[in-house]
């Protein structure tokens, strides 16, 4: 019998779809064991979002600040597992606090310890830096990364600000305004992600993941788009001022998370029109850059 874990921490409950679609495979394998862990906090973060806790949980989120997490059963911390599959949210830029917390926890570095893990993401489009965050926390607890999967809103960057923050405030994923299309991973996409669950599977059976990074992207496991890539570089350095800012000042925290709100407003409406536009006139010029930061961001 092999043990196969699956982590996640999902709000809306998109990524637990994702989840169930991928671990598909494994399930209808007798000789598979399965396991689910749902991360859970102390104090669970609200779901639909308010703008205050939305905003407030910025400097902790981007900083990477563990919050107490509940224990995982006794079962899934005294089980030997052969494969993780790891499902995480993208919180401004960075693995969620829950994410976060689990994985800067004592419990990851028993759950982790020397597995092969395959990481999953569901994000609104930017995920690649937070990936590379990712791939830190995973190294600290002796994890072995072995493939990564990339789902996003495959909207145009603005239309997917207005449907992903209408569904995070309304906790209801419908057509925003009644004229723009549902927001998140598409139904289509969700449902068809058990391709990769075959994939993983294969090379499971096999004990070989070789190879395995490579399947995944051919299947359309990744998105790349270069401008995204640009604006997360960018948006991480200022976010780094932000929250250094609003952590250091927390008798003027409201005030000071405010101004961010109005700074976010003007970097998604103002500067990332530009940035999309410049990086679009350069596009022959950083060719051969942008060749090689997508073989880099597909890989692992």
């Amino acid at each position: 019998m092999k043990n196969v874990l699956v982590i996640y921490y999902s709000q809306s409950g998109q990524l637990k779809e994702i989840a169930d679609q991928i671990s598909q495979p494994f399930i209808k394998d007798e000789n598979v064991r399965v396991d689910y862990y749902q991360i859970q906090m102390q104090n669970e973060f609200p779901f639909p979002w308010d703008k205050d806790s939305f905003f407030g949980a910025f400097p902790d989120s981007f900083q990477q600040v563990p919050h107490q997490i509940l224990l995982p059963s006794e079962s899934i911390l005294n089980t030997n597992y052969d494969l993780i599959l790891f499902h995480y949210q993208v919180w401004y830029l960075t693995p969620s606090i829950p994410i976060n917390s689990f994985l800067k926890s004592d419990y990851a570095k028993k759950i982790l310890q020397n597995k092969s893990v395959v990481t999953i993401s569901g994000s609104r489009n930017m995920w690649a830096l937070a990936q590379d965050k990712m791939k830190i926390l995973l190294h600290d607890n002796n994890a072995k990364l072995v493939g990564n999967i990339a789902l996003v809103d495959r909207n145009i960057n603005l239309i997917s600000v207005v449907t992903v923050v209408d569904w995070m405030f309304s906790g209801i994923k419908k057509k925003a305004y009644g004229i723009f299309p549902l927001p998140g991973v598409s139904e289509a996409e969700i449902k068809e992600s058990s391709k990769f669950g075959t994939i993983i599977y294969n090379h499971f059976l096999n004990e070989n993941y070789t190879g395995l990074q490579t399947e995944l992207v051919a299947n359309g496991a990744v998105e790349f788009r270069h401008f995204l890539i640009s604006m997360d570089k960018k948006a991480n350095k200022m976010f780094k001022i932000w929250a250094k800012i609003i952590s250091s000042n927390p008798n003027k925290k409201k005030i000071l998370t405010k101004l961010f709100n109005y700074y976010l407003f003007v970097a998604i409406w103002v500067l990332s029109p530009i940035v999309h536009l410049i990086e679009t006139i350069l596009y022959p010029v950083l060719y051969f850059k942008i060749r090689k930061q997508k073989k880099y961001y597909q890989g692992i």
